[in-house]
């Protein structure tokens, strides 16, 4: 009776000890699909489903839509498509009917806030702040800003249907820019020194997407001028 109460409770501390790792765990990150292949090789299909994501709770992600007729945002599990519908209107829904020829995306139950400074203003700002803050930090990951914009460029890809593209240039083309100016917003990013190409651009770090605290407007975020107090969240270790 004895080694039956030690076994099962060496068994109960193994299943506490995994389940606490399991929560400790870094958040894993994937990517799927390269950006390269889609400006290089023309690879504009979906290569992954959305829906098909098992976990939702607590996911975060990132992306364009097949055939680069739209942007993707997921904010903690709220799946977000925009589409171009003119030069100053765009339609946002929620929704996951939809697929991604590269995509990012990772799971994050617990942040860890910090305060931007207000020498951080731009983008390029952003980047090497980010990069001395998680210097000792597991990459690549996401993190999440909250806060006012004085002033934002973000896009909606619109490729005209049928399109061929072999470069960057015929992937942007279509692409629809829009201004923000003094907004709430929430942006989503991607940080990393080792996907060039992969999953940045090739001359930054970051890969980001804005969405307004109406939820009326969202893109893939150019340009950026924060203003006021904006909140940065990086993944709890």
């Amino acid at each position: 009776m004895q080694r039956c109460k030690t076994a099962f409770f060496l068994a109960s501390m193994l299943f506490l000890i995994s389940s606490t790792a399991a929560q400790d765990a870094t958040p894993t990150v994937h990517i799927i699909g390269q950006m390269k292949d889609v400006m290089r090789k023309g690879e504009l299909q979906g290569k992954i489903y959305l829906d098909t994501i098992p976990d939702k709770a607590h996911l975060y992600g990132i992306g364009p839509v097949a055939y680069l007729r739209g942007e993707i945002l997921i904010v903690d599990g709220k799946s977000y498509k925009s589409v171009a519908t003119s030069d100053s209107m765009m339609t946002v829904e929620e929704t996951y009917d939809m697929a991604a020829p590269f995509f990012g995306y990772t799971h994050i139950s617990r942040w860890t806030e910090h305060t931007l400074p207000d020498s951080v203003q731009t983008i390029r700002q952003l980047e090497i702040y980010l990069d001395k803050l998680t210097a000792n930090m597991p990459r690549p990951f996401f993190f999440r800003l909250r806060g006012f914009v004085e002033h934002a460029v973000i896009h909606v890809v619109n490729l005209p249907e049928g399109s061929k593209v072999r470069s960057p240039e015929e992937a942007h083309r279509g692409q629809v820019n829009y201004t923000l100016r003094n907004e709430r917003c929430e942006i989503i990013g991607f940080f990393s020194t080792e996907h060039k190409a992969i999953f940045t651009h090739h001359d930054t770090w970051l890969h980001m997407h804005l969405i307004t605290a109406d939820r009326k407007q969202m893109g893939h975020l150019d340009e950026v001028r924060f203003q006021g107090v904006t909140k940065l969240y990086l993944p709890e270790e």
